[in-house]
């Protein structure tokens, strides 16, 4: 049994990840920004080995800093899942400049504050793995205008993440970027041709065949190469 930690598992893929997670019967740690959320993922969680929620919002370090204190057992795998769209505003001719500086606090620099603040348990783990939620959206190689901020977001989210996997991989931590697919979710949208179940599958079978070999790699729900 491994102990994963999903951060932003009130909702969607999250949320998902938690259930199958659970139904594994794996220990399972999940997060939820809004109290609102707690009995839908507290059900989900009923069929863990073991199970812990914890509330945080990742733009609030000492938050983030208190959940982690409140967890015992090593992190053998940490998702930091948790993210946001942004504002409607947000081309390269018309910008809600607050919004998206707040999408960038949300996006590109919560899953960096969460490995942070969790890596002391990381790193007591006999194979530790880090799993940041990115977006093909994020790539450069990727064309396209619409919504730069989320975009931007992700794209410096994925140098954070290369540059993650870099500083800890003589600690033997494997860190990688993930895209999720676009999947039918709150986010997503009713017309996204992903399964919320089959994405979480995905995830969870990427992230537990992880080594270190992998690391600092980008790759789909599948495990497929996406150009930076």
């Amino acid at each position: 049994m491994s102990h994963w930690l999903i951060a932003g598992a009130s909702r969607g893929i999250g949320l998902e990840l938690a259930r199958q997670l659970a139904q594994r019967g794996e220990h399972v740690t999940a997060s939820l920004r809004s109290e609102a959320a707690r009995e839908t993922l507290a059900a989900a969680l009923a069929p863990a080995g073991k199970a812990q929620i914890v509330s945080f919002d990742t733009r609030d370090e000492a938050a983030l800093c208190a959940a982690a204190a409140s967890i015992i057992e090593p992190v053998d795998v940490l998702i930091a899942n948790a993210g946001a769209y942004g504002p409607q505003r947000q081309s390269t001719l018309d910008t809600d400049f607050d919004g998206v500086l707040e999408l960038l606090s949300t996006n590109t620099l919560g899953p960096l504050r969460v490995a942070q603040a969790f890596l002391p348990l990381l790193r007591r783990s006999k194979h530790p793995r880090i799993v940041i939620m990115s977006s093909v959206l994020g790539s450069m190689a990727l064309q396209g205008t619409f919504n730069i901020g989320y975009r931007a977001s992700k794209a410096g989210l994925n140098k954070i993440t290369q540059c993650l996997a870099e500083d800890l991989k003589p600690e033997g931590i494997a860190v990688i970027s993930m895209h999720p697919g676009w999947v039918r979710t709150d986010m997503g949208g009713p017309d996204a041709p992903l399964d919320v179940t089959e994405s979480a599958e995905g995830i969870i079978g990427v992230a537990a065949a992880l080594t270190l070999a992998e690391t600092g790699r980008f790759v789909d729900y599948r495990g497929e190469e996406i150009e930076w």
